[in-house]
C-alpha cells in the first residue's frame, strides 16, 4: 500500500488538477509538508503551482487582526489583574516570583477552556449544596453530574483543610480573573491562540470569511480535535469548503476497545466528518511481519545499539521514506546522535537542545553567580562556582591567571571568595563576577557574555557551527525577553534568572541535513502522517510510551470529566494512535526498551507492545542485549623494592655524616605501622597531600586548632602564675572562644587577628574546638592542679640517635618528637598528649600490645610512648609518666592506658608502666630494623583503616566503598 501522504497527493491532483494552487492544505505540524510536496511533484510529472500549506494554528490565525501576546506579556497582565482582585478581597498582594508558578497553570487552564468552548463560570462554580447540581447544570448527563458531586463532596462543611480553603479562594477568584484577563488583552489590542480559536467559532473574529480566499481546504492527518476545531470542521464540511484525510486502519478504528481509535471514531461518528480517501484500509490486522523486541541493559545502551542495527539493514536509505528512528523518549536524542556511525546521512527535525550544550552550562553558571551576588550584596561567590567557571571550556581564562586565583583561594581557604578578588584580566568575559542589579543591565551583560564566547572561539579556531547557531538562537530569545520586560524594569534577581532560564529552555539549533535524504530522526509527535520502510522505536518503556505524567492544572479530574475537558486517558489514546499508525507501512519494525529497573524506570516494555503481541498477527522476536562484562581481577599487591632511588632516599635516615639527615617522627612511625606503602609515598617519594578547600569537617584541622589553643592557654597561665592553680585554669576556660578563634587564625594565616568573622563551617569547628579544649582544662582543674609547666610544643630539643642493626651492621636512626606538653605534678614529670579523634587505648596485655594487629589500632598509645621514650633518652630522667588526654573519653575514663578484662579500669602504673616502656623499646627497634631492611619491600597493609577522603587512596588502591571512622 502506498504511503499515506502519497495517497493524499494523488487524490488532491485528481480532484483539483491545475487548480491546486487555490487549495489550502492544513496539517498538524510542519514536518509532513516537505514530504507531501515531494509526492505532489513526483506524481504530477510536470511543473505546477503549489497549494498553500499551513499548520492548523497558522491557518486559523488568518481570522484575526490582532497580534498574539507573548507568554511573558500574558503573565504580567495576569499578575496585575490577580493582585487587583486580592486588593479587593483585602488580602496581601503576591510578588511576581511567588505568582509565576500559579500563572503558568492558570494560563494553561484558561487556554483549555477556550479551545473546548467551556464557560469559566460553570467550571469554577462555587457549589456547597449538592442538590443545586441539577438546577444549576440541567444540560449535564447523569454521569457528568456524578463527577461534579464527587468533586464537591470532598469539600464538605467542617472538613475543609487549610489547603482546601486556599484552593476554594483561588477557585472563586478565577471566573473574574478570566473575564478581566480577556478584557485587558482586548484593551491592549492583543490576542491569544486559544482566544483566536474561540472568537472564530463564536462569531467575534475580525475576518470570519478568510476561508473564501481558497477554493477548498484539505485537512490532513488530524486525530484528536478540540471542540473549536470540531465545530469549525463540521461547519466548513457542511458548506462544501473542507476535505478531511484521516490516517487510520480499521484494525483499531472499528474495535471499540482499541484506545488508538478513540478520537477518530468520535470525529467520524459524533462529528460526522467524512474521510476523503473513502473506506479505511484493513492492513494492520492482516500483517504478519516480524517485530524485533530488544531489551537493553540501561538507558543510554538503547542508543548504543543503533550502529549495529543499522549496519544489519541493507535497504536503500537514500530515499526519504526508507528508515526512521523514532524517539519515544526524546531525552535520548544526544546519545543517539553520538552513536550514529560516521558517513551516515541523517536528518534531525528536533534540533540540538541548548539545555544539553556547554553554552547553557556557562550561561547557567553566570545566572547562579548573579543570584549569589544579589543575595549577599555583591560581596562574595561560593568557591565551587568560581572553580566551575575557571575550568569551564568557554571561559577562556589564561592558565596563569587561573592557577594564580586557585592558589589564592586554597591559601586563604576561601569557602566564599570575595568578589573584589575576582576581577579577571583574561577570558571570554572578564566581568563574569560583576553584579548587575537591573533587568536591562543583566540582559545586556548576557549579550556581552555571548559575544565574548563567540570572539574567543573564533580567535582560538575552536568555534563549531552548532555553537554559533546556538549563540544566535540565545540572542534572539533574549531580545524577545527584553521586549516582554520593557514595562517591568525592576524585578528580583532570582525571578529574572528564572525567567531567563525559562526563555532558554525551548531554544534549539537546527541540525543541518537534507530533509529528504538519509535516516530520519524524530520524536513520536513529529512522525504523524509519515510512513517508512524501516522503523526503530527507541525508548519504548511503559511510563514513557504512553507518558504517565499529567500536565499541572487547577481543574480537578472529576470537573474536567464533567465538562468534557481532556484527561489522562486522552493522552494515552493519542500515544496509542501515534504508535499504531507507525506500523501501517514498514516491513521491518524494531522496538528498543530499557530493561533495567530503577527509581525512574519500570523495566517493562510499553503496554502497547504487549497488546500487539496478544491481539495481532505480528511475529515477535525477543532479544536481550548481551552486554560484554569484563571481569577485572584484583590488581596484584603493589610491592616497591628498596633499591635504586628508593633506597638512596631511605638510607639518608641512616647517614651520620649527612648534615641534613632526615629525622623519624612519631607520625612517620605510626604511618609505617598503618601501611609501609603509605610511608613510602609520604616520606620517601615525598608526595604531599594536594592543597584544597573543603567544606567538610576535618579532624586533622580540628586537632591542630585544639593543640594550638591549649598551647596558648597554658603559655598565658604559666606567665601569670607558677605553679598553675585550678582557679586560674577555670578562668582560662571562660576565655576559650577568643583563644580558639586566635588559634584558628594562626593555623590558617599565621597571625592571631586575621579572622574577625568566621564563616559557617569555621563557626562549627570553633564550637567543637572550644568544647574539646574545655574538657582538657576542666580535667586539669579538677584532677591535676596545681601543676607546673616544663615545656609546651618544643620543636628543637627532643631528638637523639637510636641504634639499630641493618644487614649485620650497627647503624643509627635519628628519632624526633614534638611533645604537646611536659609538666610536673607532685614531683612527677608527665608527658601529655592531646587527642581529638576516635583513638583506641585498649589492649589485652603486654604480649599483644605491640603485636601487628594491635599496634595499628593503638597508634595513639604508641605515639605517646614514643614521646616519653625520646624525652627520657634526651633528658636522662626516668619514671616519666605518659598521659593520653582523649577528648571523647577523658571525663569518664581519665588519661593513661588501661587494660580490659580486669574487673574494671586498670591503670598501667609503677612496675607495669616500666615493663611497657621496656617492651616498647624492643618493639621500636624491631620495627625500624624492618623498615630499613633492604630485602623487605614496601607493600600496602590490606587491613589498614580507611579514612574518608584520603588523597593517597588512589595510589594504594583503597576501596571506594564505605569508609571507617578515623
Amino acid at each position: 500500500m502506498p504511503p499515506f501522504l502519497r495517497q493524499v497527493a494523488a487524490d488532491l491532483l485528481s480532484r483539483f488538477g491545475d487548480d491546486l494552487k487555490d487549495v489550502a492544505v492544513v496539517l498538524t505540524n510542519k514536518r509532513p509538508i516537505v514530504f507531501l510536496r515531494k509526492h505532489l511533484a513526483d506524481l504530477s510529472g510536470k511543473p505546477l503551482w503549489s497549494p498553500s500549506f499551513f499548520t492548523i494554528q497558522e491557518f486559523l490565525r488568518q481570522s484575526a487582526s490582532l497580534p498574539e501576546a507573548s507568554p511573558l506579556t500574558q503573565f504580567f497582565v495576569l499578575h496585575g489583574l490577580h493582585n487587583g482582585l486580592l486588593r479587593e478581597e483585602g488580602r496581601p498582594e503576591e510578588s511576581p516570583d511567588e505568582f509565576y508558578p500559579l500563572a503558568e497553570t492558570i494560563l494553561s487552564d484558561f487556554a483549555q477552556l477556550d479551545y473546548d468552548l467551556v464557560q469559566p463560570e460553570e467550571v469554577y462554580a462555587e457549589l456547597r449544596d449538592i442538590a443545586l447540581l441539577q438546577q444549576r447544570f440541567p444540560h449535564l448527563s447523569a454521569e457528568q453530574q456524578r463527577f461534579m458531586r464527587q468533586f464537591w463532596e470532598s469539600f464538605s462543611v467542617g472538613k475543609q483543610t487549610a489547603i482546601q480553603q486556599k484552593f476554594l479562594q483561588l477557585w472563586g477568584r478565577l471566573p473574574r480573573l478570566y473575564q478581566r484577563f480577556k478584557e485587558e488583552l482586548a484593551r491592549q489590542r492583543l490576542a491569544t491562540t486559544a482566544g483566536i480559536y474561540r472568537d472564530l467559532v463564536e462569531g467575534r473574529a475580525a475576518k470570519p470569511n478568510f476561508l473564501a480566499a481558497y477554493k477548498q481546504a484539505a485537512f490532513v492527518g488530524f486525530n484528536a480535535l478540540n471542540r473549536c476545531e470540531a465545530s469549525l470542521f463540521t461547519r466548513w464540511q457542511d458548506a462544501g469548503k473542507a476535505l478531511f484525510y484521516f490516517d487510520a486502519d480499521s484494525y483499531y478504528l472499528d474495535d471499540e476497545l482499541q484506545e488508538a481509535g478513540l478520537f477518530l471514531r468520535k470525529n467520524i461518528r459524533q462529528y460526522g466528518l467524512r474521510n476523503a480517501l473513502g473506506d479505511f484500509p484493513a492492513v494492520l490486522g492482516a500483517k504478519t511481519d516480524r517485530i524485533e523486541l530488544l531489551a537493553t541493559a540501561g538507558k543510554v545502551a538503547q542508543a548504543k545499539l543503533l550502529p549495529n542495527l543499522l549496519a544489519d539493514r541493507a535497504a536503500d536509505r537514500e530515499a526519504p521514506t526508507s528508515t526512521a528512528v523514532i524517539l519515544a523518549d526524546e531525552s535520548l536524542l544526544i546519545p543517539v546522535l553520538q552513536s550514529l556511525p560516521d558517513g551516515l546521512d541523517f536528518n534531525v527535525t528536533m534540533g540540538y537542545p541548548l539545555m544539553q550544550s556547554t553554552l547553557f552550562g556557562y550561561i547557567d553558571g553566570w545566572l547562579a553567580v548573579q543570584q549569589q551576588l544579589a543575595a549577599n550584596q555583591g560581596r562574595f561567590v561560593h568557591h565551587l562556582d568560581v572553580e566551575a567557571m575557571l575550568t569551564h571550556p568557554l571561559s577562556g581564562i589564561s592558565l596563569e591567571e587561573r592557577m594564580a586565583l586557585q592558589e589564592q583561594i586554597t591559601a586563604n581557604e576561601w569557602l566564599e571568595v570575595p568578589a573584589a578578588e575576582l576581577r579577571l584580566k583574561s577570558g571570554s568575559y572578564p566581568a563574569f563576577f560583576v553584579l548587575h542589579s537591573s533587568n536591562e543591565a543583566a540582559l545586556q551583560a548576557l549579550h556581552v557574555l555571548l559575544d565574548g564566547v563567540l570572539h574567543h572561539r573564533q580567535r582560538t579556531d575552536t568555534l563549531r557551527h552548532m555553537e554559533a547557531v546556538l549563540i544566535l538562537a540565545v540572542k534572539k530569545a533574549l531580545n524577545l525577553l527584553q521586549e516582554g520586560l520593557a514595562n517591568h524594569p525592576e524585578l528580583p534577581m532570582p525571578f529574572l534568572c528564572a525567567l531567563i532560564r525559562k526563555a532558554l529552555q525551548g531554544v534549539s539549533a537546527p541540525i543541518e541535513g537534507e530533509p529528504l535524504k538519509g535516516i530520519q530522526i524524530m520524536g513520536l509527535l513529529e512522525s504523524r502522517c509519515l510512513d517508512f520502510d524501516e522503523v526503530y522505536v527507541v525508548g519504548a518503556n511503559e511510563g514513557t510510551l504512553p507518558n504517565i505524567t499529567a500536565a499541572p492544572t487547577f481543574i480537578p479530574d472529576s470537573i474536567r470529566r464533567a465538562h468534557g475537558l481532556p484527561v489522562l486517558e486522552n493522552q494515552d489514546a493519542l500515544s496509542a494512535y501515534l504508535f499504531y499508525r507507525l506500523l501501517h507501512h514498514p516491513r521491518r519494525i524494531t522496538v528498543v526498551y530499557n530493561a533495567v529497573v530503577d527509581d525512574s524506570n519500570s523495566g517493562e516494555v510499553s503496554r502497547f507492545v504487549r497488546q500487539l503481541a496478544f491481539e495481532s498477527r505480528f511475529a515477535f522476536t525477543h532479544r536481550s542485549q548481551q552486554q560484554p562484562i569484563k571481569t577485572i581481577s584484583a590488581p596484584p599487591s603493589l610491592n616497591l623494592p628498596k633499591t635504586g632511588a628508593a633506597w638512596h632516599k631511605l638510607s639518608r635516615y641512616l647517614d651520620d655524616t649527612d648534615p641534613d639527615r632526615p629525622k623519624l617522627s612519631a607520625s612517620a612511625l605510626t604511618t609505617y605501622l598503618q601501611s609501609p606503602l603509605l610511608f613510602f609515598l609520604k616520606y620517601v617519594a615525598g608526595i604531599k597531600e594536594p592543597p584544597r578547600v573543603t567544606e567538610e569537617f576535618e579532624l586533622n584541622r580540628l586537632g591542630s586548632v585544639v593543640h594550638r589553643a591549649m598551647e596558648d592557654a597554658y603559655t598565658q597561665l604559666k606567665a601569670e602564675n607558677d605553679p598553675i592553680t585550678a582557679q586560674g585554669i577555670r578562668q582560662q576556660i571562660k576565655a576559650l572562644p577568643r583563644t580558639c578563634l586566635q588559634a584558628l587564625s594562626k593555623e590558617l594565616y599565621g597571625e592571631a587577628g586575621r579572622i574577625q568573622t568566621p564563616n559557617s563551617m569555621q563557626r562549627i569547628l570553633l564550637k567543637v574546638a572550644e568544647e574539646y579544649a574545655a574538657v582538657f582544662l576542666h580535667y586539669d582543674a579538677t584532677h591535676v592542679a596545681p601543676l607546673r609547666i616544663v615545656e609546651l610544643e618544643n620543636e628543637r630539643d627532643y631528638s637523639f640517635a637510636f641504634p639499630i642493626t641493618v644487614q649485620g651492621q650497627p647503624r643509627t636512626v635519628r628519632l624526633y618528637g614534638i611533645i604537646d606538653r611536659v609538666d610536673e605534678v607532685n614531683g612527677k614529670t608527665r608527658i601529655v598528649d592531646y587527642k581529638t579523634g576516635r583513638d583506641e587505648v585498649k589492649y589485652n596485655g603486654l604480649d599483644t600490645l605491640f603485636a601487628p594487629a594491635s599496634a595499628k589500632s593503638n597508634k595513639a598509645m604508641i605515639q605517646t610512648l614514643f614521646y616519653t621514650y625520646v624525652y627520657e633518652q634526651v633528658t636522662g630522667k626516668r619514671g616519666v609518666e605518659p598521659n593520653l588526654y582523649i577528648a571523647r573519653r577523658l571525663r569518664k575514663e581519665g588519661p593513661l592506658f588501661y587494660m580490659s578484662g580486669r574487673g574494671g579500669r586498670y591503670l598501667a602504673e609503677g612496675a607495669a608502666l616500666e615493663d611497657i616502656k621496656a617492651q616498647f623499646e624492643v618493639f621500636l627497634r624491631q620495627t625500624l630494623e624492618e623498615l630499613f631492611n633492604p630485602d623487605i619491600p614496601f607493600r600496602h597493609n590490606p587491613d589498614a583503616v580507611h579514612y574518608p577522603n584520603d588523597p593517597y587512596r588512589e595510589f594504594i588502591g583503597m576501596p571506594q566503598g564505605i569508609d571507617e571512622e578515623p
